[in-house]
């Protein structure tokens, strides 16, 4: 065994029998939702034959965590039948997918490639400490792996079947337990084969499962492949370490702090790993390199200075299992943003937004709310990433997870801001940023949390007809969607969400648009939409807006928002149109025209607007849908900015269904109104009222362009829409 060995008992998964009380075999969590383990014993678990081919049909097992104090339903995605042979049986392999996520404190199995001599540790499915069972693998012949166990200790049998073989360090495994030879008329008998087992290895899971058309369930395995010998950066690394721990105490004080921090056992004989094997451990242990660098910063008179660890964390970036945080750094951050997203689930989103802009961000941050539960994920991926701004010359870039968490931190004042402005300051110590980019970030955190008060008047939505889904009458409208926000100050920010740009349903476009008013703050911002001329029609108010809530029924869009309608195509179709709807809006006062009986076709409406109208910037539309569309084109070619109808009416008898909404009263509470009304006759009203209102604080932003033109604070110049992100 070497220096470092694994200590912590890895979470066994079981495989329950068919009464669900004991643990008839093991099994390998894959990820959050699937486990692997051997077909045999999922046989077993059914109660059929053990070496049954037939893949069972929809039943459904049970697996238990935390030795089996909790239990999880599963059910057969991906069937190798056991194949029998001489001595060994092939194949016998099963995918179980379960029904929830495993808990979260059950790690997926990390793999790792089998290799004769490896020192290898099994534990029976029961998941009990005592039952671990230390073996090596004496000879790996093509799938199949030969393992012998000591005559002392506990030996591999009955129940360990499915279960990872995890190697000395206990930091991955590198195959699945299969059988035990055993059968007295085998080649090998018992008296031949005292504690000989069979395995098989990673690779040959691997390719049986691609073999099976499983080739998600292998892309979502954590793997580890040992570093070649003539690795450049394994060997760089090693030079690194002889330099900064050349004398063996110095370097046993790391190693025993290091083997603390990653869970694993340290020799108490005063003896320094070498450093072959110090370097093994950095390139596959999840955060040691990290975690050894803040080691070598703290650790009293055997500490280094900042700079002699640049290129140590230089050759880490290169690494993939290093991260960017330590241990220790990495548990801190995710409790205090815990308590963050407990305070306030959408700071962290908000903050993100500003902070990191121009940066591609975890799906869970392009949400209203963050799920607790998401958190450990968004800071894995934003480990990744530096932000875009300025340093001094020859130091270290900021990282967009230390430029986040000064956003946050910004936000979220009193102690809790306060720890997290702490841990940065650590961090950005021991990766070696320099004070003045860390404070600039801090600067403008600062800023940002002083005006972000500043409320969200109104959600942009745009709207972009895609393919429908389905084909004929089953076929279901598809549109892209594309959100900007408002601010009191007149600010307008894109907004990025989890849907990017994929076509989406009605249900989930108006999904889409609550939870981006959810992330405008505590307000509740008026809504637009920007549709094409045929969209105009579209029944938007009416689209499902999903619910936040719990208990609470989701409601349609045009109850939950003040929603309005533009069309920027016809400014596009028409040149002087801009000029028409400035001169009309004019003071802003209600000036209004209502389309009745004695308007007889658009030949006499245009001239009314074009003559005695000519200042009216609100029309009332009645009559028959096919001269009401004429009629709507017409008002908006000619600059009208606010128009008004039914869409279910069927001719002018039915003007009277838009009475109570007073159609003709103070033209600047008509949105209001509208919301009311629609809130008030849900779902009984005959009458479907559409509202295009065209205001001056959008257009005066747009100068008339399909494409907003939308500001960056920090700098003079416009931006697209591709290039901003909102607040």
């Amino acid at each position: 065994m070497g220096w470092f060995r694994g200590t912590r008992v890895p979470q066994v998964v079981a495989v329950l029998g068919p009464h669900g009380d004991t643990a008839v075999g093991a099994a390998a969590l894959l990820s959050p939702g699937r486990v692997l383990t051997c077909a045999h014993v999922v046989n077993e678990a059914l109660g059929r034959p053990p070496l049954s081919g037939t893949r069972p049909a929809q039943e459904v097992l049970q697996v238990g965590f935390a030795r089996r104090t909790v239990r999880v339903k599963a059910q057969i995605e991906v069937w190798v039948p056991p194949r029998h042979s001489s001595a060994a049986w092939q194949g016998d392999l099963c995918v179980l997918l379960l029904s929830e996520p495993a808990p979260a404190s059950a790690a997926p199995v990390v793999w790792t490639e089998m290799a004769e001599g490896q020192s290898l540790r099994a534990w029976h499915g029961c998941g009990d400490p005592i039952t671990f069972a230390d073996t090596s693998l004496k000879l790996l012949d093509g799938h199949v792996g030969y393992l012998d166990g000591p005559l002392s200790g506990a030996a591999i049998g009955p129940g360990f079947s499915g279960g990872p073989l995890w190697t000395d360090t206990g930091n991955s495994a590198s195959g699945i337990v299969v059988g035990q030879l055993g059968q007295p008329t085998a080649p090998a008998h018992p008296g031949q084969t005292l504690r000989r087992t069979w395995a098989l290895s990673w690779q040959a899971v691997r390719e049986q499962l691609y073999a099976a058309g499983a080739e998600e369930v292998v892309a979502e395995c954590s793997t580890v492949r040992p570093a070649p010998q003539d690795d450049p950066v394994t060997a760089e690394l090693r030079d690194l370490l002889r330099s900064l721990l050349p004398e063996p105490t110095a370097r046993a004080e790391h190693a025993r702090r290091l083997a603390d921090e990653l869970g694993l056992a340290a020799p108490g004989d005063g003896s320094a790993p070498t450093v072959e094997e110090l370097t093994d451990v950095l390139l596959t242990r999840r955060r040691a390199l990290p975690t050894l660098s803040e080691s070598l910063l703290t650790a009293g008179p055997y500490g280094a200075r900042p700079e002699r660890l640049t290129a140590l964390l230089g050759t880490g970036r290169a690494v993939d299992a290093a991260g960017l945080l330590s241990r220790g750094e990495h548990a801190s951050l995710v409790r205090q943003l815990e308590l963050v997203v407990l305070a306030d689930p959408t700071l962290p989103a908000r903050a993100a937004q500003e902070a990191l802009r121009y940066t591609s961000l975890p799906a869970a941050l392009c949400t209203a709310r963050l799920p607790p539960g998401a958190l450990e994920q968004v800071v894995a991926d934003l480990e990744e990433y530096q932000d875009g701004g300025s340093v001094p010359a020859g130091t270290p870039r900021v990282p967009a997870l230390v430029h986040l968490v000064e956003f946050i931190a910004a936000a979220a004042d009193g102690p809790l801001g306060e720890g997290l402005g702490r841990w940065s300051e650590r961090v950005c110590t021991r990766l070696g940023v320099h004070p003045a980019a860390r404070d600039q970030r801090r600067t403008d955190a600062a800023h940002w949390a002083g005006a972000r008060k500043a409320p969200v008047t109104r959600l942009l939505a745009r709207l972009t007809r895609s393919e429908p889904e389905g084909e004929g009458a089953e076929a279901t409208a598809r549109y892209r969607c594309r959100l900007w926000q408002q601010h009191a100050d007149g600010s307008v920010r894109r907004l990025e969400t989890a849907a990017g740009d994929a076509p989406l349903s009605p249900e989930q476009i108006g999904a889409l648009i609550r939870e981006g008013a959810e992330r405008s703050g505590d307000g509740r911002p008026a809504v637009e939409i920007e549709v094409d001329r045929e969209g105009l029609q579209l029944p938007v108010d009416e689209w499902d807006a999903g619910r936040s809530i719990e208990y609470v029924p989701s409601i349609p869009l045009g109850a939950s928002f003040q929603l309005t309608l533009r069309c920027p195509e016809m400014s596009r179709r028409v040149p002087r149109r801009e000029v028409e709807h400035r001169r009309r809006w004019g003071d802003g006062h209600g000036r209004v025209l209502v389309i009745d009986p004695s308007c007889a076709d658009s030949r006499q409406v245009a001239a009314l607007l074009n003559s005695s109208h000519r200042d009216v910037n609100h029309v009332v539309l009645h009559g028959p849908p096919a001269l009401r569309a004429q009629l709507l084109d017409l008002c908006l070619a000619l600059g009208v900015p606010v128009v008004l109808w039914d869409r279910e009416a069927e001719d002018h008898d039915h003007a009277h269904r838009l009475d109570p909404l007073a159609p003709t009263g103070r033209l600047q509470e008509l949105p209001h109104r509208l919301l009311m009304f629609r809130g008030a006759s849900l779902p009984d009203s005959a009458a479907r009222p559409s509202l295009v209102w065209e205001d001056l604080a959008w257009q005066d932003r747009t100068g008339g362009d399909h494409e907003p033109r939308l500001t960056d604070p920090d700098a003079t110049r416009p931006l697209s829409d591709e290039g901003a992100r909102s607040s």
